[in-house]
């Protein structure tokens, strides 16, 4: 990994020709990235059920007109373990910190804590990760599969979910629209 700094606190952009379809048109935020590997979730394929929906079938009381809230296929290693990205107002019993005041959280005392509304709207819920083995995402992303931005707050929670892709891209000054299904190297 030596040419390529940590990309942790980043979201990985999907490019156009980028067919695997848990990846079309993705925006994923790296929650660890280093020379083992790269693991991250996730942020813009919501999965037909809601958050409500989802408490309901671990049976943890919610009230279904607070938490409409999407659930997100995060990614296709060990869908059925959870994840919560959430602002790090409070740390869990398993959470990771990243930048700009998020955390990702895997224990369970979060999900009571959605059920009950002490968590405000700025929490994600996303079953699965994305994981890359030593120098795989390196490698795909010298091969045009991925651009790559700095962790952005309002992607993630403020911006409408069918916008996220063409936002993140946005912030390097792309139009993600109009680039080529096909690449090249010089």
């Amino acid at each position: 990994m030596s040419k390529f700094p940590s990309l942790k606190n980043h979201l990985l952009i999907a490019m156009p020709s980028l067919k695997d379809a848990n990846f079309s048109r993705s925006v994923t935020l790296l929650c660890e990235h280093n020379a083992d590997g790269a693991m991250g979730l996730v942020i813009n394929h919501p999965l037909d059920f809601s958050t409500s929906d989802l408490l309901e079938h671990m049976e943890i009381p919610c009230s279904h007109n607070h938490n409409i809230n999407p659930v997100f296929a995060g990614g296709p290693v060990q869908v059925d373990r959870g994840f919560v990205i959430h602002r790090a107002d409070k740390l869990w019993k398993s959470s990771i910190s990243l930048e700009n005041n998020i955390s990702v959280t895997t224990s369970s005392d979060i999900l009571h804590a959605i059920g009950r509304h002490e968590v405000d709207d700025d929490a994600i819920i996303a079953l699965g990760y994305a994981g890359w083995e030593a120098g795989q995402l390196e490698y795909e992303i010298m091969e045009n599969s991925w651009l790559t931005v700095p962790l952005n707050p309002e992607i993630i929670f403020s911006t409408d979910i069918d916008k996220r892709w063409e936002k993140a891209a946005e912030l390097l000054g792309v139009d993600i629209t109009t680039l080529t299904h096909t690449s090249g190297h010089a």
